[in-house]
């Protein structure tokens, strides 16, 4: 089916006005019967150009936004409804009339679970029309000039695209939950009711692209807290650490029409996919792996892997074979009513109807290098490094000239000759080479996110550009068979692009995106019964530089939130101190919590100095408000903290500070002596006012001295005894200072008396 046709078909009707208008492109482009054939001039160009990138995209981004703003403000308003509804049926049954609010915003909330399924067809397929057009110009225009470069950046600029709608249906999941509670089980049953547990072997995926110049610094990042995998072929019988990084092969099966290349694309529920898959070249005969993936649906992700030797597979595909070799071998060693010799028998013929339903046949060859990273016997952390992936033609599509002989599964020019990386000898159209590499992290269950911080560093980095639904096998279909599909994925636009991000602006961006994601969490946590999230009053932000953050941008963020959940605004208010970032794996390996401090506690700091709000001072009262705390039971006092063990190592610089200051105390000292001594024998006989004040600069010069030694002991023993106790005491400075002020009035007024009088 032409593009055309499925523009046409999936157009939703309410917003049919606002699809781009490729009708219209197609004839600026001069393609259909009926325009008029002349040579393609400047002004064609600007027209189309103007058209394309001006009117539609911005007709098309503008959209969107304004569509998402709307489902998140009805969002939000079906928030503000059950919110009271939450808090009055905590301690008892719901009423009638508060049912009756439930059933209303359930109506509302398959609405707006309706539009975001459109919202999200709607990118989708505007998306693929953009990038198809620009094709389409280039094939027929691109002589002269180019335009799917400048459509590049101006999808890159844009959000419609690669909107993440994930936090929306998390709300929305949350509210159809609390609905469903208040409407269908008893109070006692929805507070006892909690998430679904976890399967115990599932692993939580974070896919991530890595641009070549932080290859290696990504690398050595992992390799200081995983070691890699040696790889060793079979063929091998010890272990050989001079292996390089395995190649491995993998190719995956389509029909005709990529049904399931669409499935996937389309998020499709129970999306399958069908690959073989080794390590290293056939000819060194390795294991091959047949292996049938589902992903999605209303049963949990599926995957069934099945080994088999080349000689086997067409047989296999063919339906001549159904491993009864392989299930004859199981059975003399596991008897022939084993448990694992069923499970076998369901997995063969469930992959045989598979391929018989799909009619599929090898599409396409994913080859790369892969540097794995996992400590041995623990499998909590999984990471790998793809390097060097090519994505290469394996079809049979044209019967004139196919890549791969319809006889054969695999391409007999590569394997036979046993080609490598980059494949120089395959045609252009055939293959394409992915620039960047691709990093997969796999954690077990959220402690080995927690215990190991710097997971959540690497993650939210600039060496990483975020990647969630990336695919070896979508991306090679999209690139290699753009002419026999019409759906794209997202991330098609972010090739041409420069990933590399500057530290602080990927720090600053990520600030504002955990920042977005506590609101969302909050608003999921509110409906929750249990959730952590509807009771703690503070949430706390990823922090993935080591640049430091502006207190304005953070209050500024919390003011943002604030605004969205006036209702909560006395949940959300913390404490009034600044703190350190200290470790936390939870979330992040060094985190911030989001502080307001009282403009009355910075007035009355500023009028009584002696409460030091220095950095070192307001530690050390938080570390003195941790002694004080309640230890739990069970639990004693040490006494003594293992930090304060062992012996006092103090740096030379620290008892230089402690002696300047006591040198500069001394340095007054003599100053006011000089003065006193000087105006004492100035004076006459018959001066008394001038001697009596020579005798206070003389009493406060001997206190300045005195002063400073006292301050110069104290200090000394405090660093001595690892104290944490404040070492600012301006008790000193304000008397010299504030004395000296009143002696200097005195003498002016005494003067000033004696001179009036005597006139």
């Amino acid at each position: 089916m032409k593009f055309g046709k499925t523009l046409s078909v999936s157009t939703y009707p309410p917003w049919q006005d606002n699809y781009i208008d490729y009708s219209k492109l197609k004839k600026l482009l001069r393609e259909d019967e009926t325009s008029p054939q002349r040579e393609w001039t400047e002004q064609d160009e600007e027209d189309f150009v103007h058209e394309l990138i001006n009117v539609q995209l911005d007709k098309v981004h503008q959209f969107h936004v304004d569509t998402y703003k709307s489902l998140r403000d009805r969002t939000s308003e079906c928030e503000a409804k059950l919110e009271p509804i939450a808090a009055a049926t905590e301690s008892e049954e719901a009423t009638a009339d508060q049912k009756a609010v439930v059933q209303e915003v359930m109506k509302d909330l398959d609405g707006i679970s309706k539009d975001v399924e459109q919202l999200r067809k709607f990118s989708r397929i505007n998306f693929t029309g953009f990038l198809k057009a620009a094709k389409k110009h280039d094939r027929k225009r691109g002589r002269h000039y180019r335009v799917q470069p400048i459509l590049q950046v101006r999808l890159s600029q844009v959000s419609f695209h690669s909107e993440d709608y994930s936090p929306l249906l998390q709300r929305l999941s949350a509210m159809y939950t609390f609905c469903h509670q208040i409407l269908q089980t008893d109070h006692q049953d929805r507070r006892e009711s909690g998430a679904a547990p976890r399967p115990r072997d599932a692993y939580t995926a974070h896919k991530f692209w890595v641009h070549s110049d932080n290859l290696l610094e990504v690398k050595t990042f992992i390799l200081r807290r995983l070691p890699i995998l040696i790889y060793n072929p079979q063929s091998a019988k010890v272990v050989d650490s001079s292996q390089k990084d395995p190649t491995i092969t993998s190719i995956y099966f389509d029909n005709t029409s990529f049904k399931l290349y669409a499935q996937k694309v389309d998020k499709a529920p129970e999306a399958s996919s069908l690959r073989l898959r080794w390590t290293g070249q056939l000819k060194e005969k390795p294991m091959i792996q047949l292996e049938k993936k589902t992903v999605g649906g209303s049963v949990e992700s599926k995957e069934i892997r099945i080994p088999i030797k080349e000689k086997y597979i067409t047989p296999f595909f063919k339906g001549e074979y159904k491993m009864e070799k392989q299930i004859q071998k199981l059975e003399e060693r596991r008897g022939p009513n084993s448990e694992e010799i069923e499970t076998l028998k369901k997995n063969v013929e469930e992959i045989r109807n598979f391929v018989k339903d799909n009619e599929l046949e090898p599409m396409l060859r994913a080859s790369y290098t892969r540097t794995a990273f996992q400590i041995p016997g623990d499998d909590r952390i999984r990471i790998s490094l793809d390097t060097e992936l090519a994505l290469i033609r394996e079809d049979a599509l044209d019967a004139q000239h196919p890549c791969r002989d319809p006889e054969e599964w695999h391409r007999m020019d590569i394997d036979a000759n046993e080609l490598e990386y980059p494949f120089s000898t395959i045609k252009k159209c055939e293959i394409t080479r992915f620039p960047h590499a691709l990093l997969e992290i796999k954690v077990k269950d959220s402690k080995a996110t927690r215990n190991n911080a710097w997971l959540s560093d690497l993650m939210s980095s600039h060496l990483v550009k975020e990647a969630p639904h990336f695919s070896k096998f979508v991306h090679g279909v999209a690139q290699l068979f753009e002419d026999h599909v019409n759906s794209f994925p997202f991330w098609l636009s972010d090739l041409d692009t420069d990933i590399r991000r500057d530290p602080e602006i990927a720090f600053k961006e990520e600030q504002q995106k955990q920042t977005q994601k506590a609101e969302d969490e909050f608003a999921v946590g509110s409906f929750l019964p249990g959730s952590k999230l509807s009771t703690s009053p503070n949430f706390k932000t990823k922090v993935g530089s080591p640049q430091g953050f502006s207190s304005g941008t953070m209050q500024s963020s919390m003011a943002h939130l604030s605004q969205s959940h006036r209702s909560r605004r006395s949940q959300l208010e913390p404490t009034a101190e600044e703190h350190d970032s200290d470790d936390d794996g939870v979330e992040a390996a060094t985190t911030s919590q989001i502080e307001v401090t009282d403009s009355s506690a910075r007035g009355l700091r500023a009028l009584f100095p002696a409460f030091s709000n220095s950095r070192y001072a307001r530690r050390h009262r938080q570390g003195a408000e941790w002694e004080n705390a309640a230890l739990p039971p069970g639990v004693k006092d040490p006494g003594r903290w293992i930090q304060d063990s062992g012996p006092v190592k103090v740096e030379a610089k620290v008892w230089l500070a402690n002696q300047r200051t006591f040198v500069k105390w001394q340095h007054i000292s003599v100053l006011l002596a000089s003065l006193s001594l000087g105006l004492y024998n100035a004076a006459g006989v018959d001066n008394n006012t001038a001697r009596a004040l020579a005798l206070v600069y003389t009493a406060f010069a001997a206190f300045a001295g005195i002063w400073g030694w006292g301050i110069y002991v104290w200090r000394s023993r405090l660093i001595t005894e690892r104290s944490g106790k404040d070492f600012d005491n301006m008790i000193g400075p304000v008397i010299v200072s504030v004395g000296l002020a009143v002696a200097l009035c005195l003498n002016f007024g005494f003067k000033y008396a004696a001179r009036a009088s005597t006139s």
